[in-house]
């Protein structure tokens, strides 16, 4: 199985071949690019798979995309929305024609590490992992974007290509802030992609999530020599989140409330005067997201009041529900029809049946990689959220699953990572990049397809509707996976 092979990545741009320039199939010449780029594309994913750089610290993959994007000839602007990683790469030809967006991800999760390994091999060195397969999505984003490029370049299409570099996907929000500074108001389409055990193109929603660090500040004190003159932060941690739990019976049965302590105190015989505990709110409905979350708050506040500490908190992020734009989907599943899914190579086999005896039972065949899935059309959010969301309520977006990871592999897990960091993750992004330079064609070239998507989009929001970010008016949270403390 074909793995990283090496660093001082710098991909040349490979012109199209004369028989593909004369081909009357734009789809196949922009297919035909990929592949002959897809070992180049596949080093930079892991590159970038390598460094697993967390939200808005993501500064070599960053600058990796950027340089392989200069090279192909767009344009950048870094630095965008008052975020250092977040930038913007752009291709113009000619007058008039559409504008399309493609959006790439690039952080990691903290917390969850794993080698190239198909069974539990976590590397001690490294305090964060590609679980959520962005490595692959901004590549995957890129190459799709360069593709588009070099076709309507040597086609003399007119229009305009412009890719996203998107950070802290994981909690961070890098794209609301992104459409708050309306860096997505002269667009008309957006599309995207997200690794997965499976290929799909889903007309879905999501759901809406709201995030918040809570601080507790108390006194310390010995814990056995004068345990009456201090104030635990960790009890109101503590108190808070029972009354949380005991909400949990009276919100909607949509909601998903969840939190991990941050910091709790050093050692057990100091009472702790700083606690932090992180908390996600979620629902279908960014409304009922901002009622839920108030909710939590006051819990805070009674839990502060209770354990004579003192409580503050702070908006780590906010987004919306994702809004489906069928006229997209449809077209974007046609392409990932044509396309196909994975087909493994017998090393690749090998690696995923031996993952597989480490996920459930019920886990689908290897071969459903090759599947494609069914169009699924559901306005309901299912488990997870995203900031692209709030992009869907600016602009039609649409987007789709290829399979990353061996079937029936959970999103967050070390699993997820292993596939990723091989040869099963790259070729799920090149299914990926192929599908979304192809839906690109089909929009450069078919007015309709973007007056249909713009249409439909208009008419999903509600009546003078007026975009209000849920995580208000904060700037960016450059610091947020920085260890929590009294100074953070």
């Amino acid at each position: 199985m074909s793995h990283f092979k090496g660093i001082g990545i710098c991909i040349a741009v490979a012109m199209f071949s004369a028989s593909a320039l004369h081909a009357q199939d734009h789809k196949a010449t922009v297919m035909q690019y990929i592949d002959d780029n897809a070992a180049l594309y596949g080093d930079v994913a892991q590159q970038i798979w390598d460094w697993a750089e967390v939200g808005y610290l993501e500064t070599q993959s960053a600058n990796l995309l950027q340089q392989q994007l200069a090279n192909a000839g767009f344009e950048i602007t870094t630095g965008v929305a008052g975020i250092p990683t977040a930038f913007v790469a752009t291709y113009s030809a000619g007058s008039g024609g559409p504008t399309v967006g493609i959006l790439a991800e690039y952080d990691a999760l903290p917390g969850i590490t794993q080698d190239r390994n198909p069974l539990r091999d976590a590397i001690d060195h490294k305090a964060a992992g590609h679980a959520c397969g962005h490595h692959l999505f901004g590549t995957g984003s890129v190459a799709a974007a360069i593709a588009t490029k070099m076709w309507m370049q040597e086609t003399g299409q007119v229009g305009e290509i412009r890719l996203y570099g998107t950070p802290a996907e994981e909690g961070g929000a890098g794209k609301v802030y992104m459409v708050r500074d309306g860096l997505f108001e002269d667009v008309d389409i957006v599309l995207h992609w997200h690794p997965s055990d499976s290929n799909s193109a889903d007309a879905r929603s999501s759901l809406a999530n709201k995030s918040a660090k809570f601080r507790f500040a108390g006194l310390s004190a010995h814990a056995a020599g004068a345990p009456h003159r201090g104030r635990s932060a960790l009890d109101g941690v503590e108190a808070m989140n029972h009354m949380v739990n005991l909400m949990r019976e009276h919100v909607p049965m949509e909601s998903r409330i969840h939190y991990v302590i941050t910091a709790g105190g050093s050692a057990p015989n100091v009472v702790p005067d700083f606690s932090e505990v992180y908390y996600y709110v979620r629902h279908p409905d960014p409304s009922q997201v901002n009622e839920i979350f108030e909710r939590v708050v006051q819990a805070a506040k009674g839990a502060a009041l209770g354990t004579e500490t003192e409580m503050d908190y702070e908006v780590i992020h906010g987004i919306y529900n994702v809004l489906p734009n069928i006229s997209l989907q449809e077209a974007i599943h046609s392409n990932l029809s044509r396309v196909g899914g994975v087909d493994y190579d017998a090393e690749e086999r090998q690696f995923a049946e031996t993952l597989r005896t480490a996920l459930p039972s019920d886990a689908p065949p290897i071969m459903a990689a090759s599947n494609i899935r069914p169009m699924v059309v559901s306005e309901r959010g299912g488990g997870g959220s995203t900031d692209v969301a709030d992009v869907s309520w600016a602009v039609a977006t649409g987007g789709m699953r290829a399979a990353t990871w061996v079937p029936g592999t959970s999103s967050h897990s070390w699993q997820a990572v292993a596939a990723g960091g091989t040869s099963i993750g790259n070729k799920g992004m090149i299914v990926a990049a192929k599908t979304l330079a192809m839906t690109a064609v089909d929009l450069i070239t078919n007015e309709s397809l973007v007056e249909s998507a713009k249409n439909e989009h208009q008419n999903r929001l509600p009546v003078d509707w007026e975009y209000e970010p849920l995580l208000g008016d904060r700037p960016p949270p450059l610091d947020y996976r920085l260890p929590a403390g009294p100074g953070n």
